[in-house]
């Protein structure tokens, strides 16, 4: 049986040295080094492949697949959404970077444990992945932008929540801490940073990494998760990642929850996207318990 560190529930007043390292909110770079940095990601990032994806099972009906104007760039987002009946939220998923896209989702039980906790569902391919248009011209948090607007317009008035999941969670960390509107987020094997992530997982591009670093430094700055985490404007978050990820260090997952003011969650034995695998119902378990604590606040914030 695998063990489990959990970190309690931190305050979110939090001391400064504690939350930016000094250089406060990073500051989004000018378009044309976004661009630039873009592609210098995609330069040794896994090429997926794009078409449409399968339907979901049928244990997951019923199911709407619909696409998402984007506002930025060119095409659409391919999407589904997972009604619930007398839905209390509504949570968007967010995949990570695999040729599965959205149908990541069809296993381990994310989209019936958010159902049968009352919870619509929608889920979406990131551009360039799946169904949806091409690669943005910069970030990927546009297209996550225009994924929680389609999400707001189908809840309702309800309470909206995210769910991400290593580089969907990654990108949420850069728009959360610009946009509200999110009740409650969690993330599941988050890195802290793309560019030291690649480095503990492809070596060999380590002049590239340190061309990044030092000639595009503001781009590198903005890029860095460790420094968004502390303004996320979410009512509750918690992270979670396994004890064995290459990847993402266990100490990653801890400083990102801290400088979050945000529970999180150790699995142990527990590989890259193999957390929820390995702990059964508790990562789920952790997911919804955070998502309740932000519907409480954002409830008690309606009323007055």
């Amino acid at each position: 049986m695998p063990a489990y560190w959990i970190q309690p529930d931190v305050s979110p007043s939090r001391p400064a040295s504690a939350v930016d390292c000094g250089e406060g909110r990073p500051q989004r770079p000018p378009a044309w080094q976004e661009r630039l940095g873009r592609h210098l990601l995609l330069f040794l990032s896994p090429r997926l492949r794009r078409g449409p994806q399968a339907d979901p099972p049928n244990g997951l009906a019923p199911w709407e697949r619909f696409e998402i104007a984007r506002s930025r760039d060119p095409g659409r987002l391919s999407a589904l959404w997972y009604p619930a009946p007398q839905a209390r939220g509504a949570v968007l998923l967010v995949h990570p970077w695999l040729d599965l896209g959205q149908s990541f989702f069809y296993q381990r039980g994310r989209l019936r444990a958010l159902r049968q906790a009352g919870y619509h569902a929608m889920t979406f391919d990131l551009g360039g992945v799946g169904g949806s248009g091409p690669l943005p011209a910069g970030f990927h948090d546009g297209d996550l932008a225009d994924a929680l607007a389609a999400l707001r317009a189908r809840a309702g008035g309800l309470p909206v929540h995210l769910w991400g999941v290593s580089v969907g969670g990654y990108w949420s960390h850069v728009l959360l801490s610009r946009t509200g509107g999110v009740a409650g987020a969690f993330f599941e094997d988050v890195p802290g940073h793309l560019i030291e992530w690649s480095k503990r997982m492809i070596p060999r591009g380590m002049l590239f990494y340190l061309f990044f670093q030092h000639c595009l430094g503001r781009t590198y700055r903005f890029l860095d998760a460790r420094r968004h985490a502390p303004y996320l404007r979410v009512d509750a978050a918690a992270y979670v990642s396994g004890e064995r990820d290459r990847g993402v260090l266990p100490g990653e997952t801890r400083e990102l929850a801290l400088r979050a003011g945000a529970e999180s969650l150790l699995v142990g034995g527990a590989d890259h996207l193999q957390a929820l695998r390995n702990a059964g119902r508790k990562v789920p378990a952790l997911a919804l318990r955070t998502f309740e604590r932000a519907t409480a606040t954002f409830s008690s914030r309606s009323k007055k």
